[in-house]
C-alpha cells in the first residue's frame, strides 16, 4: 500500500466526505469488485469511478451529507 492511499483516506474522512464515497473511493482504488447492487448508492458509485481513476474529483459533491 502506497502513503497516496492513507493520505487520502485520511483528508476525505478529515473533510467530512459521505461515507459511502470513501468507502467506494477505497474499493475502486485498491480494484476491489464493487458491492452487491442493492448497496450501492450514488456516493458510492461516484467515489468507486474516482478511486478506479485515482483521483477526487467528486469529493466535494459529498461533503456533509448523510451516510
Amino acid at each position: 500500500m502506497n502513503r497516496t492511499y492513507y493520505d487520502t483516506i485520511k483528508k476525505l474522512e478529515s473533510d467530512g466526505v459521505n461515507n459511502d464515497y470513501v468507502l467506494g473511493w477505497a474499493s475502486g482504488y485498491l480494484g476491489n469488485p464493487k458491492l452487491e447492487e442493492q448497496r450501492i448508492t450514488d456516493a458510492y458509485d461516484a467515489g468507486y469511478e474516482d478511486g478506479l481513476a485515482k483521483n477526487t474529483e467528486n469529493a466535494d459533491a459529498w461533503k456533509g451529507s448523510p451516510g
